[in-house]
């Protein structure tokens, strides 16, 4: 059976297909869009694959495109997977013994780790590959926040999966992603050797400074050049918003700059929603989001919170206009530790769409937080949420961030 060539892959709806400054984009809404479609560009793809995830669990979907990837490899294609040494610390060894054997690279980013290891000299062992990243050919690129893993929970306590989001391009911008990805391969290739230092810092990746008026802008957070780009582009798409903003997120936990700049946008009038985790995932992060949730609706921004299922949606859009699809939580974690990649895109087409989807969300599947919320809670509520939100500042402070959450 031959490959499906790039014009014609009919494993998933494509209808939806966005021209923006010389790119073909489609927005994929869950598993079951993302993962039939990254497949068949795995299986499209000529000379190179390069695949990033924080997640890759041995499960079906695993399975599934651990098999393309080492179809790929059968055929000649370089492929190219890096994997962080946390989040997928329970990928059998086998697995990966079974793609090198099939000619497919595996490296790990960071995969000694003490999650209990909180001194500030070490605190880099708590710096994470969290980007969900895929380039075949320099051509096709995947970003967005879905990992490689069945998107219904398991076990299987809802019937439909995790609300969450990817974005595929193609065209001349998939270059850019697939440089970053070759830039961090080569990183982890060098540490692996040992080889720190300066060596690694004349590496350094180096990247057009980001333009606002860009249709399409690659955003990514690492410990160099790049430290705030993600959280300033939402601080900038707030700042300019004149209507509408609506931000999901599956872990909210914003600095003061960034719900400062919420509130001011809610105080001029402009129309503020947060659609956030309902269901308890996470308890420590759950529950010191709850701490926010009186200034920001005393300043008048609607809060939702997702009931479906898991939400794990790191999206927004603005005014219909700008959105950004990505794997960045706004969070401590994901702003001042993790490696992130978001895509940032101006185009009221590919807006129009993501907006469309958050508002059947917010129908449908969530339930909005009123403004009684303050006051009918129980002592025992408030408290959990204050203490939750002081461990979550107490471990930032100890991590060496102190500074940095306490300006933000």
């Amino acid at each position: 059976m031959g490959r499906s060539s790039r014009n014609e892959l009919p494993e998933t709806d494509m209808s939806n297909r966005h021209q923006v400054a010389g790119n073909q984009l489609t927005l994929l809404q869950n598993g079951t869009a993302f993962f039939p479609q990254l497949c068949a560009d795995i299986d499209a793809a000529r000379h190179s694959i390069y695949l990033e995830t924080y997640i890759f669990a041995a499960d079906e979907i695993g399975r599934m495109v651990a098999a393309a990837l080492q179809r790929a490899a059968a055929r000649g294609v370089a492929v190219r997977v890096l994997l962080d040494g946390f989040g997928s610390a329970e990928l059998p060894q086998h697995w990966v013994d079974e793609l090198r054997t099939a000619g497919v690279e595996v490296q790990w980013f960071r995969r000694e780790i003490s999650p209990f290891t909180l001194r500030r000299s070490r605190k880099r062992r708590l710096l994470r590959l969290h980007r969900k990243l895929a380039v075949m050919d320099g051509e096709v690129a995947f970003v967005g926040g879905i990992n490689i893993i069945d998107d219904i929970p398991v076990p299987r306590i809802f019937s439909i999966p995790r609300l969450d989001y990817a974005v595929r391009m193609q065209g001349a911008n998939s270059g850019e992603i697939h440089a970053a990805m070759r830039h961090l391969w080569g990183m982890v290739s060098w540490a692996s050797f040992r080889r720190r230092g300066q060596e690694i810092k004349r590496f350094i990746l180096d990247r057009q400074e980001r333009v606002d008026a860009r249709e399409i802008v690659f955003l990514v957070r690492d410990n160099l050049r790049h430290r705030r780009d993600i959280e300033r582009a939402y601080l900038d798409a707030i700042d300019g918003a004149q209507r509408e903003i609506i931000i999901a997120n599956a872990y909210f936990l914003p600095g003061r700059a960034f719900r400062h700049a919420l509130v001011q946008a809610a105080q001029r009038g402009i129309h503020v929603v947060l659609l956030l985790q309902g269901k308890v995932e996470y308890r420590l992060q759950h529950y010191a989001t709850h701490a926010l949730y009186d200034r920001l609706l005393a300043a008048g921004i609607e809060i939702h919170e997702y009931q479906a299922s898991y939400l794990h949606a790191k999206v927004a859009v603005v005014d219909g206009q700008w959105a950004t699809v990505g794997s960045s939580n706004i969070d401590p974690f994901s702003l001042l530790l993790a490696r992130e990649a978001n895509l940032a895109v101006r185009n009221v087409g590919f807006a129009g769409e993501l907006r469309a989807s958050l508002l059947a969300a917010l129908t449908n599947d969530a339930v909005r937080i009123g403004k009684e919320y303050g006051g009918p809670r129980n002592f025992p509520g408030r408290l959990l949420a204050r203490l939750s939100y002081g461990v979550v500042r107490l471990l930032i402070g100890m991590l060496g961030y102190h500074e940095t959450v306490h300006k933000q």
